[in-house]
């Protein structure tokens, strides 16, 4: 009963967020969350720093993943500092390649990938498990089975990803072609309806120069058919097909990431095939084996009320604070636009 009502809960969730975002977040007025201001000109203006939607809905992204982890990976008996060991390890490097590797592909010193970020994550996850048990005194007693925790970190990050592309859409990046560009059978898909992104500050407008143009929501799509492949995931995971669910989520996420790119319109290199669209393909073989040569162990059926009862804990609680907090600072600092601003008094109020 509990897994029937936590999954149409996700849908519902998912339902109501992506009606909401895909028809308000290409305005204008969702690019920008708050301006911090910073040095004051002779003037009397003041330079500001920009924190973005795209900063807010990425360190949500992040966070949503990090909770199903625990979540998921709670069920099935991982402790909580096991799944944060993990964690650690998986981000510390995944976060990092995000601009690194970005910048040393599109040779652009203010760009991230997420591309990037989920490769390295996807490579690193198996040996971050190994590494735990096999180097930290604390956790070599825990028999923790790597099969289910590669499961839930996999659906994890395809929720994370998924809802990481409203960051996209607020920000107008990994935007589509033209409509007109597309193929025939593309345009007559009835609930495909195409984005207009409005504003100048928006990648689509001062990078592609596309602004208010009728674009394929390659975003949108991108965004529910991770989420589906989450849920799917779920669903597998909590009936104790944990390998299925891995397989699956890790298959479709990155075959939809290399077809995806034939259906943007932004920069992605100078080659037919991308250097993202390589690493994805690479990563399947990658994870088959995997999964082939772990050790395909029993694992107990998953309980979502154990991984529900690690939220008791508050320490858990401050660490996902602080997480979506770094997040924000370290995304929502817009590095490609400005501000300027000037404060005064409303005498009339005094």
């Amino acid at each position: 009963m509990i897994n029937s009502l936590f999954i149409s809960a996700v849908i519902l969730s998912l339902f109501f967020l992506f009606r909401w975002a895909f028809r308000e977040l290409p305005k204008e007025n969702w690019q920008i969350l708050g301006v911090i201001p910073t040095v004051k000109g002779s003037d009397g203006f003041f330079q500001g720093i920009n924190l973005t939607f795209y900063g807010f809905f990425t360190a949500t992204a992040y966070l949503i993943a990090v909770i199903l982890s625990y979540l998921l990976l709670g069920a099935v008996s991982v402790p909580s500092s096991a799944t944060t060991a993990i964690l650690i390890v998986i981000l510390s490097l995944s976060v990092p390649a995000s601009k690194i590797l970005a910048r040393i592909i599109e040779k652009k010193p203010h760009t991230a990938s997420v591309g990037a970020a989920s490769f390295v994550g996807l490579l690193i996850a198996p040996w971050a498990i190994f590494l735990i048990q096999g180097f930290l005194p604390f956790f070599r007693e825990l028999s923790i089975m790597p099969m289910p925790v590669l499961g839930g970190v996999i659906i994890a990050y395809a929720f994370g990803e998924g809802i990481g592309r409203l960051a996209c859409i607020s920000f107008g990046c990994c935007y589509g072609k033209p409509v007109d560009q597309m193929p025939d059978f593309l345009k007559r898909i009835p609930w495909l309806r195409p984005f207009v992104f409005r504003g100048s500050t928006k990648k689509i407008a001062y990078a592609g120069h596309l602004e208010d143009v009728q674009i394929f929501p390659v975003q949108a799509v991108t965004a529910v058919l991770y989420c589906a492949t989450g849920v799917l995931g779920i669903f597998l995971f909590l009936n104790g097909y944990y390998k299925t669910a891995f397989l699956l989520t890790l298959s479709v996420t990155q075959i939809w990431r290399f077809l995806s790119e034939f259906l943007r319109a932004d920069y992605r290199g100078d080659r037919k095939i991308s250097v993202y669209q390589i690493m994805a393909l690479a990563v399947i073989p990658y994870g088959f084996l995997i999964a082939a040569v772990i050790p395909s162990s029993v694992a107990a059926e998953a309980d979502l009320f154990q991984g529900i009862a690690l939220f008791k804990n508050p320490v858990l609680l401050i660490f996902l604070q602080f997480l979506w907090v770094t997040m924000f600072w370290r995304s929502g600092r817009s590095q490609v636009t400005g501000s300027i601003l000037k404060f005064h008094v409303h005498h009339d109020k005094i």
